[in-house]
């Protein structure tokens, strides 16, 4: 059973290691598991929607193509002399700070109908003097590219632009990047989102804006919601920025750009990027997690309709940050985000560019792997090491401690901007905590009912549990073990249960069975057998017990204490009161499952246990409840005893000393104490022969105190007066019965 035990412990930390070697190939990333992922998703998406200010940014303001602008300025497209105007009306007239177009103008204008009337004037009308004087003096009316150009000149405009990871066919020259690269730096950026193609704006758009930046997203999560979105993008050694960090640098009055980095082996990976004294933390892959203010509508939102019209307050835009997107459903740039399923893509940029001026911005560290390996090792090895001590509840207790606790320090993370893996942690937690308790139902739980199956009858339920906690102690073979045995049984039984029925000797037997039972199992021993009206019990086994021979002691005496509270009862019932014998014997015994291929019992045997046997039958010639060997009287040397005799029991040579105990010496009274002086002096005085001086010794005991002890040794003293014993006699009497 000890080796089974070791087996299941170490089977049961062996499942759990190998499922924690799970999570943590996971978590360094040599096992991609994308259910944990997915969870991990989502419990960010929690962590964002609980934390979202929900407050609305005023300095960010989206001039919406919106249902009413296209109302009134027709379809979209609009001719560019419209967006030339709104250029023109947002720097000259409201003076905002920055605008972005969350557009891309990469084909020219056709609709002023200035490609017919340049056909014409090379074709059929070259010749044609008026016509070419009337087409000159209204050709710029009508290049309305041309109009876009000359108002983007001189003006803190961002255009922007798209990039493809997979199309290799780029449209329209490349506009300025950020910066050019030299080659060794590119290579030792390796984490950097290298797209294979772009669509820019018309050569002419792009070289009178300020600068350009890109709105595509190649960061977007496998479930397709915007998280994540790259900062930069390096095509062909040059740098790009995103629109929002386009927009951000001109509102910032473009302080210098710099990428900072951080060594890993021979490689630099990226950790954020520096505008001046603003910081903006990145993945490896320039990626920023978009800080969300909050649902659709953080920004405020003006008609373009209403710009152009001059309707909207000076104050409302001035000095202000523009981005020029839209919110009309027929155009459908929205976006599926953690706040909102449906969320305009020109706030996804507002976000940004409100997160990196407030210097609020969400990030992962590079460092997070490492904590989230050491936080799986931490709770696997509480799981698994501390858990299957505790008793169910406690177990649920603890887990739910530790949940609360990886919360509360994750929360303490993200409210400082850090975001620490969480659902790795939380879901090794809950797979442990399942396992151990299918583990404790399934395999231990099994094992306690076989072994209060095995033991139930015979040990106290509190014995049974502490088995089931620790079954490596518990063995079925036979050893050899120091054990006290005890054995009772009823006085004159026959004659009792000749006066009563069948039905009242079982009520009594029970009664009495029971109590004394419950008295055995109170001080912690297990019950061998009941022979009839006997009893047969021992201690130190099955679970090991250093003090078995007290608890035996403690039980004899609350047994011989009991009878008179259960004589009290019977003889409410028309009972006749009961007497019991009992002996007590401490040594080695044989202890283990013993028996027949038919029937097998837990049980004691040798020399020792017959010796207790022996004992309890000679508890009737001395006239006492209660004899113990002198071996259980040397383990218990707390108790006081009266010294019975030296014997020689039938079946063995060697004689044995025996004792009735009296109680804890501590608590004895004086008188007690002379008493067991006194009768030490006259069994000494016996055992030299001195019989006069044995006798008197004896009388004056008998007079205060009429026990058949007593009269037992005077009437042996004058046996011995007639029949001296032999000169050399031990002082041993031989007892040829049982």
């Amino acid at each position: 059973m000890q080796w089974n035990s070791l087996l299941r412990g170490q089977s049961r930390l062996l499942i759990g290691l190998a499922i924690l070697l799970v999570f943590l190939a996971h978590a360094s990333g040599a096992i991609p598991l994308s259910a944990l992922d997915a969870l991990e998703r989502q419990a960010y998406d929690l962590r964002v929607r609980s934390s979202v200010p929900d407050t609305m940014d005023e300095r960010i303001v989206i001039a919406d193509i919106d249902e009413k602008s296209l109302a009134e300025l027709g379809r979209w497209p609009w001719g560019r002399n419209v967006l030339a105007q709104l250029v023109d009306t947002l720097t000259n007239h409201y003076k905002v700070k920055v605008i972005g177009f969350d557009v891309i103008f990469a084909e020219p204008d056709t609709d002023s109908g200035l490609g017919l009337m340049n056909e014409l004037a090379q074709g059929p009308l070259r010749n044609d003097s008026a016509f070419q004087q009337a087409f000159q003096a209204r050709k710029a009316q009508l290049d309305h590219d041309g109009q876009f150009a000359a108002s983007l000149q001189n003006k803190p405009v961002v255009l922007g632009m798209v990039f493809s990871q997979t199309d290799g066919i780029s449209h329209n020259a490349a506009p300025a990047p950020f910066a050019t690269l030299p080659a060794s730096a590119t290579a030792a950026l390796p984490g950097l989102i290298r797209p294979k193609a772009f669509t820019a704006n018309l050569d002419r758009l792009s070289q009178n804006a300020r600068i350009t930046g890109f709105f595509d997203n190649p960061s977007i999560d496998p479930d397709g919601i915007f998280r994540r979105v790259p900062l930069m993008q390096l095509h062909e050694n040059r740098l790009y920025p995103s629109l929002a960090l386009a927009t951000a640098h001109i509102a910032l009055d473009a302080p210098p750009v710099r990428m900072v980095t951080g060594k890993s082996g021979d490689y630099e990976e990226i950790e954020g990027v520096a505008m001046g004294d603003y910081f903006v933390p990145t993945d490896h892959q320039a990626n920023i997690l978009v800080p969300w203010r909050g649902g659709a509508g953080s920004f405020p939102y003006m008609p373009i309709a209403d710009i152009l019209a001059k309707k909207i307050p000076l104050d409302a835009l001035e000095n202000r940050i523009v981005l020029v997107g839209t919110s009309a459903p027929g155009l459908l740039d929205l976006r599926s985000t953690p706040v909102a399923n449906a969320y305009p893509g020109v706030e996804v940029h507002a976000n940004i560019i409100s997160g990196i001026l407030d210097d609020l911005v969400w990030h992962a560290p590079a460092w997070s792997i490492g904590v989230e390996i050491i936080t799986l090792l931490a709770v696997a090895l509480i799981t698994l090491l501390v858990t299957p001590r505790l008793s169910p509840l406690r177990q649920v207790a603890l887990s739910v401690a530790l949940v609360v606790l990886l919360l509360m320090l994750n929360t303490l993370a993200w409210n400082k901007g850090l975001v620490l893996p969480l659902a790795s942690s939380l879901l090794l937690l809950a797979v442990l905590f399942t396992y151990i308790m299918a583990w404790g139902f399934f395999v231990e739980a099994h094992g306690k009912r076989s072994i209060t199956r095995l033991f139930g009858q015979y040990v106290p339920p509190d014995l049974v549990d502490e088995m089931a906690r620790n079954p490596e102690s518990i063995s079925l073979e036979g050893q050899s073990k120091e054990l006290t045995v005890l054995f009772s049984d009823v006085r004159d039984f026959t004659t009792i249960s000749e006066g009563l029925t069948a039905t009242e000797l079982s009520a009594l037997m029970n009664a009495y069975l029971t109590s004394m039972t419950r008295l055995i199992h109170k001080h912690r021993g297990t019950i061998d057998k009941y022979m009839g009206d006997a009893i047969m019990a021992f201690w130190g086994a099955p679970v090991d017990d250093r003090a078995h021979a007290r608890n035996a002691l403690l039980t004899a005496m609350d047994m011989a204490a009991e009878l008179q509270t259960l004589e009290a009862d019977f003889r409410g019932r028309g009972w006749p009161a009961l007497h019991i014998g009992i002996g007590l014997n401490t040594g080695p015994m044989n202890v283990g499952n013993m028996g027949s291929e038919f029937r097998m019992a837990y049980t004691v045997m040798g020399d020792a246990v017959n010796l207790g046997s022996r004992l309890e039958g000679l508890s009737k010639q001395y006239g006492v409840t209660v004899v113990v060997s002198a071996s259980t009287a040397a383990a218990v040397p707390e108790f006081s005893y009266r010294a019975l005799d030296c014997v020689r029991v039938k079946g063995k040579l060697e004689p044995v000393k025996i004792f009735e105990p009296v109680g804890e010496t501590i608590q004895l009274s004086a008188s007690t104490r002379d008493k067991l002086a006194l009768w030490e002096a006259a069994i000494g005085a016996y055992c030299h022969q001195q019989w006069d001086d044995a006798e008197s010794r004896i009388r004056a005991l008998l007079a205060d105190e009429k026990r058949p002890l007593y009269q037992l040794y005077l009437d042996r003293i004058a046996s011995f007066r007639e029949t001296p014993p032999p000169a050399d006699w031990d002082g041993v009497y031989t007892y040829t019965t049982k």
